[in-house]
């Protein structure tokens, strides 16, 4: 079973922290990440997210995003970054 996080509504800087502690906290195992709710996603937190695909990548986890709000999946997609793996809802 994965682990799920669910994301804040304003992944702002000062949202940078916390988000890497929750995902620290889940690491070595699959996770999924619920964006259903977000409504705002600040550069900090998109690093965050990028740099934790790495880890999961390279730890051979499965790393997921789920229910992207449609503004969490347009602010990614106006950052131009990829797309986390099996997010469904990203290109």
């Amino acid at each position: 079973m994965a682990a799920r996080i669910q994301l804040k509504p304003v992944l702002d800087i000062q949202q940078a922290t916390p988000l890497k502690a929750d995902l620290l906290a889940v690491r070595g195992q699959s996770a999924e990440i619920d964006a259903s709710g977000v409504e705002r996603l600040g550069g900090l937190c998109l690093q965050v997210l990028l740099s934790a695909q790495q880890t999961w990548q390279a730890d051979g986890q499965e790393l997921s995003i789920t229910g992207a709000s449609e503004a969490f999946a347009s602010q990614w997609t106006a950052f131009g970054a990829p797309s986390l793996p099996n997010s469904g809802e990203l290109s």
